[in-house]
C-alpha cells in the first residue's frame, strides 16, 4: 500500500469561448500541462504509469481518447497509457482522486491526473448527436426514465436553490463582482504561479502568449451586472454575470507514492486527507456539495474552521451561497483568488485546475489544509480535503 502525494499541479490559463485558445486543438491544451509538470520537477515522462483524463465532451476533437492522443502529442514515450473519464463538471478531480486511489492500492508510484475542455471547438452537449443546446440532453434521455425520474437543466436547479434559500439577485451579483474582484487581484500581482504560460492568438489572430485568465474583468459595473436579463426564468436571478464562464483549458495534478518520490529527489506538496463522491436530488442537482463536504470533513477528521483555503466551483453563484448558508465558513478563506465566475469553467479541466489553484495558494499563504468541492449534473459531487506538507 502507497501514500499518495502531490508532487506538482499545473494549468494553462482559461480562455473564454472563442477567444485566445479558438485555434487551440484540445489535445495540444492537454499535452501542454502534461509536459509541463513534468518538467517543472524533472521527472522522466517514461516513469508515468498512467494518465487519468476528465473531459466532459468526449466528441470531435474531444473523442478518440483525447487523454492518450495528448500523451502522443507531448512526447512522452508509448509506454505511457492513459485513459479519459467522464463524471460530468468532477470530472477533472475525479481523475486525480483514480490517480491517488492507484498509488494508495500500490498498483503504481507515479501517475497524472488531467482534465481538459475545449468549449469553443468542442461545444457543450455536441456528444449527444443533435444541435448542440440544453434542450438535446433531454430529447435524448431514455423516457422511462424521465418517467421516473424528475430531470431539469442545472440552469433551472439554480434557481431552485435561489427559492429555496431565499437568495436575491442582489446576492448573486454581489458573489460575481466579488469574484471578479479577487481573481483581478490575484492576477496583477503574479499569484497563481500554477498556471503555464500557453500560446494563443489574439482578436486580430496574432499569436500572443496568455499568462493569465482571459475572461477576468476586474471591476465590475454594477449597473450593467443589474442590467442583465436572467437566463432561465423570467422573473429568476441567474445571469451570465452570475454563473460560470464557457472557457477552454487545461490543467493536470502529478501524483505519487511518497516514499518513491522521497527516494527519488521529489519534493512532496501535498497529501490527500479526504477523497469522496456522493449522489444527490438530481432536481436539485447542484446541492449535492452539502453532504460531500460534511462527509469529506468527517473522513479528515476535521471541522470547516480548521480548513485554510476553501475551493467551490462557481457553476452558479447560488449554489455557493446556499453551501455557505449551511456550513457557515469564513468567506475570506472562500475562492481567495476567485473562481469560475471569473476565471472561468472548462468542464473536464477545472477539477484538476482548481486543485493546482488551492496548491497554489496554500504555498503563497503558508496555509495547511484545503477543501475543493465541486457540484456536478444530475445530481452528485466531487470533494477532496488535500494538507500542505
Amino acid at each position: 500500500m502507497g501514500e499518495p502525494v502531490i508532487i506538482e499541479a499545473v494549468r494553462t490559463p482559461f480562455g473564454r469561448r472563442g477567444g485566445a485558445f479558438r485555434g487551440a486543438r484540445p489535445d495540444a491544451l492537454l499535452a501542454r500541462t502534461l509536459s509541463g509538470v513534468v518538467e517543472r520537477v524533472g521527472i522522466d515522462p517514461g516513469e508515468i504509469e498512467d494518465v487519468i483524463n476528465g473531459t466532459v465532451t468526449q466528441a470531435g476533437e474531444q473523442g478518440a481518447n483525447v487523454g492518450r492522443l495528448a500523451v502522443m502529442l507531448a512526447g512522452f514515450p508509448v509506454t505511457v497509457p492513459a485513459v479519459s473519464l467522464n463524471r460530468m463538471c468532477g470530472s477533472g478531480q475525479q481523475a486525480v482522486h483514480f490517480a491517488s486511489q492507484a498509488i494508495a492500492a500500490g498498483d503504481m508510484v507515479y501517475a497524472i491526473g488531467c482534465g481538459v475542455e475545449s468549449m469553443t471547438r468542442a461545444p457543450m452537449f455536441s456528444d449527444l448527436g443533435g444541435a448542440p443546446d440544453a434542450g438535446a440532453v433531454f430529447s435524448v434521455l431514455n423516457p422511462d426514465l424521465l418517467e421516473k425520474q424528475e430531470l431539469v437543466h442545472q440552469g433551472e436547479s439554480a434557481e431552485r436553490i435561489a427559492e429555496a434559500w431565499g437568495i436575491s439577485r442582489e446576492d448573486v451579483d454581489a458573489l460575481a463582482a466579488e469574484s471578479h474582484r479577487r481573481a483581478s487581484e490575484a492576477a496583477r500581482e503574479g499569484l497563481n504561479r500554477e498556471i503555464l504560460p500557453t500560446r494563443g492568438v489574439d482578436a486580430d489572430g496574432n499569436e500572443v502568449e496568455l499568462t493569465s485568465d482571459e475572461g477576468i474583468r476586474g471591476i465590475v459595473d454594477a449597473e450593467k451586472m443589474a442590467g442583465l436579463k436572467t437566463v432561465f426564468r423570467p422573473d429568476g436571478v441567474v445571469t451570465a454575470g452570475n454563473s460560470s464562464q464557457i472557457s477552454d483549458g487545461a490543467a493536470a495534478v502529478l501524483v505519487a507514492d511518497r516514499e518513491r518520490a522521497e527516494a527519488d529527489g521529489l519534493v512532496p506538496k501535498a497529501r490527500f486527507r479526504a477523497r469522496v463522491v456522493v449522489g444527490s436530488d438530481p432536481a436539485m442537482q447542484l446541492t449535492g456539495v452539502i453532504p460531500a463536504t460534511r462527509l469529506a470533513l468527517k473522513k479528515a477528521g476535521l471541522s470547516i474552521g480548521d480548513l485554510d483555503w476553501i475551493e467551490i466551483n462557481e457553476a452558479f453563484a447560488t449554489v455557493v451561497l446556499s453551501w455557505a448558508d449551511d456550513l457557515e465558513p469564513d468567506m475570506d478563506r472562500v475562492n481567495p483568488w476567485g473562481g469560475a465566475i471569473a476565471h472561468g469553467h472548462p468542464l473536464g479541466a477545472t477539477g484538476a485546475g482548481l486543485m493546482a489553484k488551492m496548491l497554489a495558494g496554500l504555498e503563497r499563504t503558508g496555509g495547511g489544509l484545503g477543501l475543493q468541492v465541486m457540484c456536478i449534473g444530475h445530481g452528485m459531487s466531487t470533494a477532496t480535503v488535500i494538507e500542505r506538507l
